[in-house]
């Protein structure tokens, strides 16, 4: 088949799937992140030469038990009823578990950039394995589930406002680099990434975080401004922090030798490497809108 026609049918197929997925329900958004998060992590394990058995188990029932106590409360009671027989109140505080679980992402996301830009790392050791492991890998799919309820309930149209965001940035930054570009970004990590195509990137995602806030999420007009100017912010988040992450995985394949995270989607590699702009991105959006809600 074709190389560009395989990866077309591919790329139809991973963004109907996600797409569906995220409008049918949130449970369906839940599940399939859930499953993308399993298969990142047997990759990201596969890249560092980690087992991998355990650490797919751990991300399997974290996820899991962090999605059950913070977003169905009722089941998690009567789960609990049922083993131990007795009636049991969760009482937990998801704001104040999700500001310590975003101090500790962040933590390694800086982490994440210092061995990016620092040459002298070409080895990843035992213990840095099992933190990237945690806080690159596992922890950001935590907030790719927790943005998309906005304020108070499930909204589909964050989550996809989200991509549509990443998408346009990534598609942009490849035209405007392959047409004008000159000067690299980052050579001896990704040789084709040009500095003209990162900012023409940025550009191309602010026009679209100004259309979705104007057409697509369609704000009250009181808070219409607002609106347009929450959604331009998450576009330069996205073209700056996004590129990062996306730099960040090329640098663990570098260290690892190989070309793509894994071979699940032909012509475009891994789920990671079709992921890893938005799970770098997702603790820093959500990390805005904390610092929103504190401002308002």
């Amino acid at each position: 088949m074709n190389e560009t026609l395989k990866r077309a049918i591919s790329g139809i197929v991973f963004i109907s799937l996600l797409i569906s997925s995220i409008l049918y329900s949130n449970e369906s958004f839940f599940i399939l992140f859930g499953i993308f998060l399993l298969i990142a992590v047997y990759e990201f394990c596969a890249l560092v030469q980690l087992n991998k058995i355990v650490p797919m188990l751990f991300a399997f029932f974290f996820y899991g038990s962090i999605t059950l106590v913070c977003f169905y409360k009722k089941l998690t009671q009567q789960i609990l009823f049922s083993i131990i027989k007795k009636q049991y109140t969760i009482s937990l505080d998801n704001n104040l578990l999700y500001q310590i679980l975003l101090c500790i992402t962040l933590l390694i996301s800086f982490k994440c950039i210092y061995f990016l830009f620092n040459d002298k790392i070409q080895k990843v050791s035992a213990p840095s394995k099992i933190m990237y492991l945690i806080g690159y890998i596992i922890l950001p799919f935590l907030f790719i589930t927790k943005i998309s309820f906005g304020v108070k309930e499930y909204n589909p149209k964050i989550i996809i406002g989200l991509f549509i965001l990443i998408w346009t940035n990534d598609t942009f930054a490849y035209i405007v680099g392959k047409s004008i570009g000159k000067h690299k970004l980052l050579e001896r990590i990704s040789p084709k990434k040009t500095i003209e195509g990162f900012v023409g990137g940025i550009i191309f995602a602010i026009l679209a975080g100004y259309l979705i806030s104007k057409y697509y999420i369609q704000a009250d007009p009181t808070y219409l401004e607002k609106s347009i100017q929450i959604w331009t912010t998450i576009a330069v988040l996205v073209g700056v922090i996004g590129t990062l992450g996306d730099l960040i995985e090329s640098k663990f394949k570098r260290v690892a030798g190989v070309k793509d995270s894994g071979k699940i989607m032909p012509g475009h590699g891994g789920i990671l490497d079709r992921l890893d702009s938005v799970i770098f991105v997702a603790p820093f959006v959500f990390l805005f809108y904390q610092i929103l809600n504190y401002l308002a």
